[in-house]
């Protein structure tokens, strides 16, 4: 017997949690709440474990990644990865989720998640001057449409590890990749119109998601 509790939780949408410390938060809010998701801004441990899934969106890598670890969040996260939660990384976020980063980091380093096996490079594409869009193609996610991407000080992904997909390619360049319940974007589809991305991302959490096909 389904109680009136459980068939309201399999009715609602998916909570989607966006990293609210820096970078396109309200873009990414949009972006979920137009492909069917509930989407909320989230700061600390408790609110990340609240969330069915989370994005990392972009900004400064390294700004974020400290604020992170300050204040706890970076284990949430990773507890939420250990849980099968999907995990979605949009430019600096791909790089918060890179077990390594091969060019492009700050003197010192910078600290990441390590829940992507990838390594990227930072900026690989330019400064904020050299910022441009183009078309993607990413059948997989998209269908026979490609996607635009908005690249801005992107990076990409230099080297995948053999458990790693590669979803897209720019000039012959790794930028978007899905390890298990982790996807990662060089580019900001957030900063379009188009959703797709955004409804495969929520396909992630189950069958019967936006974007899921049968």
């Amino acid at each position: 017997m389904v109680t009136n509790n459980s068939a309201e939780q399999q009715r609602r949408r998916p909570r989607v949690g966006v990293l609210a410390m820096q970078g396109a938060v309200e873009a990414h809010v949009k972006a979920v709440e137009a492909a069917g998701g509930e989407a909320v801004p989230v700061r600390t441990p408790e609110q990340v474990a609240a969330c069915d899934a989370l994005i990392l969106p972009g900004g400064e890598s390294t700004t974020i990644g400290k604020l992170m670890a300050r204040y706890g969040v970076d284990a949430a996260v990773r507890d939420a990865h250990a849980a099968g939660k999907p995990i979605y990384g949009t430019c600096a976020g791909m790089i918060l989720l890179a077990r390594d980063i091969v060019s492009g980091a700050e003197r010192g380093g910078q600290p990441t998640l390590g829940l992507l096996d990838v390594a990227v490079a930072r900026n690989a594409f330019g400064r904020q001057v050299d910022s441009f869009e183009t078309d993607i193609d990413a059948p997989e996610v998209a269908g026979g449409e490609p996607v635009r991407g908005v690249f801005i000080r992107a990076p990409y992904v230099a080297e995948a590890g053999p458990g790693v997909d590669v979803l897209a390619r720019y000039d012959d360049h790794i930028v978007l990749v899905r390890q298990d319940n982790v996807l990662a974007s060089a580019f900001h589809p957030e900063l379009t119109d188009d959703d797709r991305v955004h409804r495969y991302f929520l396909g992630m959490l189950n069958r019967d998601a936006p974007g899921t096909e049968d």
